[in-house]
């Protein structure tokens, strides 16, 4: 017996009548009476009592009637499951970031849609070190990161790039800087650069004003540059969606005039991805 036997078998026990429920499947009554008649010689058993204008169970037929519907409904709801992942409509998504995507709100914003698309797909989102995040996506502890750009990323992956943003100076109310009506990259070549994950915009700005930046600590996130910054060990250039969003006692930010440097946030992806959910995702950004 296989699935086939069960629907049959359960049709014929709703309509209780092997013309309507052979209309009812799209088969002629006598394959539909042969079918149930071999159900009935591989179990041992009668599963209806025929009579001249309909058919009732048996006691056997009653008692497979409920495994019946349960099995049709279990072999059902698989394949839809099935379906659905394949869709993308269900699974799972390990998600890593780099705070300035939420900083920027550019995280917050394509989760949020595709949670909204996909309710039944599960997203762990992480914060992690953008220097090891490329690696984690291409060995497959996450599917999917935000980085911000530009960057070398490993053979494997590949990025979508994603909102542009400029430069800003952040740096202690102490610093001599502060009483400059405008700060441009010249004034900046006496001063130690604090290091964000994402050092392009130091470089940017110590091209721009001809000089070779003094590179002080890099102690990983955004948070925790701006601290240093706090308690004067130097000034960092960092990305201005940090305005508004990360402000402690001692540090002010400031434009950088004459420099037009700029990063943008990006989502990286293994090149061959599998996965119907990560495609999902990846589709949804592509066509934001």
């Amino acid at each position: 017996m296989d699935i086939r036997h069960f629907r049959y078998f359960l049709a014929v026990a709703r309509q209780r009548n092997f013309t309507r429920a052979a209309e009812q499947l799209g088969i002629a009554p006598p394959t539909l009476s042969r079918q149930i008649q071999d159900m009935e010689s591989e179990l041992g058993t009668r599963l209806f009592l025929r009579q001249q204008r309909d058919v009732k169970l048996t006691e056997a037929g009653a008692a497979l009637l409920i495994e019946a519907e349960a099995t049709v409904r279990q072999f059902e709801f698989a394949q839809r499951n099935a379906q659905r992942a394949g869709r993308g409509d269900i699974g799972h998504i390990e998600l890593g970031y780099v705070a300035s995507a939420v900083f920027c709100g550019l995280l917050q914003k394509q989760v949020q849609a595709f949670s909204r698309a996909c309710p039944d797909v599960s997203l762990n989102v992480r914060e992690s070190p953008m220097a090891t995040l490329p690696a984690m996506v291409l060995d497959g502890r996450f599917d999917l990161g935000y980085v911000r750009s530009p960057m070398t990323l490993p053979e494997g992956l590949e990025a979508i790039r994603l909102d542009e943003e400029g430069f800003v100076l952040a740096l202690s109310t102490e610093s001599w800087l502060c009483r400059l009506p405008g700060i441009g990259p010249e004034h900046l070549q006496n001063e130690t650069f604090i290091l964000p994950e994402q050092i392009s915009g130091t470089l940017q700005v110590a091209a721009a004003g001809e000089f070779s930046p003094t590179l002080g600590a890099q102690p990983g996130g955004l948070v925790a540059v701006i601290a240093l910054v706090s308690l004067g060990q130097g000034v960092a250039v960092v990305p201005e969606s940090v305005i508004g969003h990360v402000g402690l006692p001692g540090v002010v930010y400031r434009p950088i005039n004459g420099c037009n440097a700029a990063s943008w946030l990006s989502l990286i992806h293994r090149r061959f991805e599998k996965s119907a959910a990560v495609m999902r995702f990846i589709e949804q950004v592509r066509h934001r």
